[in-house]
């Protein structure tokens, strides 16, 4: 009886290290995907927590999820920005760094309503992507459709490179 419970507790034991390593391994892994997504919102007056709200006001950081792809003739930047309208943000390129910025506003639908649970940011916010290649300024455009600003940016033409003699 004692030998099946010491073989239980190195079972339960196993289970649970495999149980944490299994989970660490998940923090990790999000963390290094999406820290760079990670952006900070602040909050403005015109940002108040809703009232009656029985947690802290709403969080200040959020995922702004985010692609960029590269093609022989661009580079194509994609923000999930859901919950926002085109008119609340702004996109500005500085050197090799696209800057987007904007607002997040909450909108109450019913006064007469508790919430429980509040994980999405609101206020102003900031986020920079660092770009792999020189763009035309220029000619970079940007869209907005359900949800999602997509930033295209036109590569400028690379010198090719030449030997130079020594004398």
């Amino acid at each position: 009886m004692l030998d099946s419970l010491k073989e239980a507790g190195k079972n339960i034991g196993h289970e649970i290290g495999r149980a944490w390593d299994l989970m660490s391994d998940g923090w990790r892994e999000l963390f290094s995907r999406s820290s760079n997504a990670l952006t900070h919102f602040s909050h403005t007056r015109d940002v108040s927590p809703p009232p009656g709200a029985i947690f802290a006001p709403y969080p200040r950081w959020s995922l702004l999820a985010s692609e960029l792809e590269e093609t022989d003739k661009e580079i194509v930047v994609r923000i999930e920005l859901p919950g926002m309208d085109k008119k609340d943000c702004q996109v500005t390129v500085a050197g090799n760094t696209l800057i987007l910025s904007g607002r997040k506003h909450f909108e109450r639908i019913s006064d007469d309503s508790q919430f429980h649970v509040m994980e999405r940011a609101y206020g102003a916010f900031q986020r920079s992507i660092a770009l792999p290649k020189n763009v035309r300024q220029e000619q970079a455009e940007a869209s907005y459709l359900n949800g999602v600003l997509t930033i295209r940016l036109p590569k400028l033409e690379t010198t090719q490179s030449r030997s130079i003699p020594v004398s």
